[in-house]
C-alpha cells in the first residue's frame, strides 16, 4: 500500500509539471505576434521652460501600430532621446502599475499615439544643444530603446530605433 501511495504522489507531481509546461507553451504562442508591434517617433514639442531656465519639458509622442491579429497592451517604453545626433537624455513611458484591463488596448490594425513628458535638464547636456532645444531649433529628433508589449498570457521586450525630421 505504501508503494501505491508513493506512485500516486509522484504521478500527481508529474501531472502538475506537465500542466505548468503546457501553460508556458500556450503562453509562448503569443510571442511571435507581440514582436510584430511597430513604434514610430512622431513628434517632440516644447511644453514649457521653468522660470529659472534650467529645465525644459517636452511632449514626446510615439505612434504604436499593431499589425498582428492579437490584441495587446503596451506597458513600458524605455527610451533615449537624441536631438541633432546628441543625447538629450532618457525617458520612460510606463503603465506597469495599471492593471491590464485599464490600459489602452491595441486591437488588430490599431494605431494609437502614446504621449510622454520628457524633462531636459540644462546640466545634463551642452549649453549649445540646450539652447537649440528650448528655442525649438533642433532639426532632427531620434529615439532608441525598448518597448514592452503584453497580452494576458505573455510579455515581450522589443528594441527599436526611430526618428523624424
Amino acid at each position: 500500500m505504501a508503494l501505491q501511495s508513493k506512485l500516486t504522489v509522484y504521478a500527481a507531481i508529474a501531472g502538475v509539471f506537465a500542466l505548468m509546461g503546457g501553460i508556458i507553451f500556450y503562453a509562448s504562442l503569443d510571442n511571435v505576434e507581440l514582436e510584430q508591434v511597430e513604434i514610430e517617433l512622431t513628434s517632440v514639442e516644447l511644453i514649457n521652460v521653468n522660470t529659472t531656465g534650467d529645465q525644459a519639458k517636452f511632449e514626446v509622442t510615439f505612434l504604436i501600430k499593431n499589425p498582428s491579429d492579437k490584441t495587446l497592451t503596451v506597458s513600458v517604453i524605455d527610451y533615449q532621446l537624441y536631438g541633432d545626433d546628441m543625447l538629450l537624455g532618457s525617458g520612460l513611458y510606463s503603465t506597469a502599475d495599471v492593471a491590464l484591463p485599464g490600459r489602452a488596448l491595441f486591437y488588430s490594425g490599431a494605431e494609437i499615439p502614446l504621449k510622454n513628458t520628457f524633462v531636459l535638464n540644462k546640466d545634463d547636456v551642452s549649453a549649445e544643444i540646450y539652447e537649440k532645444a528650448v528655442n525649438e531649433k533642433v532639426d532632427d529628433f531620434k529615439s532608441e530603446g525598448r518597448i514592452t508589449t503584453q497580452t494576458s498570457w505573455s510579455e515581450v521586450d522589443k528594441d527599436f530605433k526611430t526618428g523624424y525630421n
